[in-house]
């Protein structure tokens, strides 16, 4: 496809997109509104919403040249069940526009950000959620008593230098945030290029 002036793209995008889908139309409901925090560029928020139509489909992001990215890739498809982006930091979720949803998706968000926004965003999460409904993470974690590929161990060195408050995190420590806000780990899904999808189911 094409880029529109004032969008963005990631070559990245397009070789996860379909594992990430694969696994999102197992879980996300037939109807309804998804939230996606931090989504970036737009690339995935586009890609799913176009593939999923009956569902709605709400971008977000704190930064504001990427909701203009956003903008520019939903100009351009046309696509009708995207909604224009919203501007929402994750690590503050009593400031959040959206009030409900019907599933939460977060795309390598956790280890480009500070643990706040990861505490926020499983705040958030609970308070949104109804029971049964599901938050969707994606990106890289460490394990405990499993070996961290050499690639993620580089790039959380990378995210680091550039951050210290960056970082793969702990699968125990995301799980067990998740829990304090009746999150709990539904699913864990082996991805492509050493990564993970997480499944959160909010119970009552």
């Amino acid at each position: 496809m094409t880029i529109p002036p004032g969008a963005r793209s990631s070559p990245a995008t397009s070789r996860n997109r379909a594992p990430i889908l694969a696994v999102l139309r197992r879980h996300l409901p037939a109807r309804g509104l998804v939230l996606e925090i931090a989504a970036g560029a737009g690339e995935h928020a586009l890609h799913h919403a176009a593939a999923l139509p009956d569902l709605l489909w709400q971008p977000t992001d704190p930064d504001e040249q990427a909701r203009a990215s956003i903008a520019a890739w939903r100009d351009h498809a046309g696509t009708p069940n995207l909604l224009a982006p919203l501007a929402l930091d994750a690590s503050r979720p009593e400031d959040w526009p959206v009030r409900q949803a019907d599933a939460i998706v977060a795309i390598n968000m956790i280890h480009i950000a500070p643990w706040a926004a990861t505490q926020g965003l499983m705040a958030g999460a609970g308070r949104l959620l109804a029971p049964g409904h599901k938050l969707i993470l994606y990106g890289p974690y460490v394990e405990a008593e499993v070996e961290t590929a050499a690639s993620n161990l580089a790039f959380d060195r990378d995210l680091k230098s550039r951050n210290p408050e960056w970082g793969l995190r702990r699968l125990e420590d995301v799980t067990a945030e998740a829990a304090s806000h009746g999150l709990h780990l539904a699913e864990r899904v082996a991805m492509p290029a050493n990564n993970l999808t997480l499944v959160f189911r909010k119970t009552a």
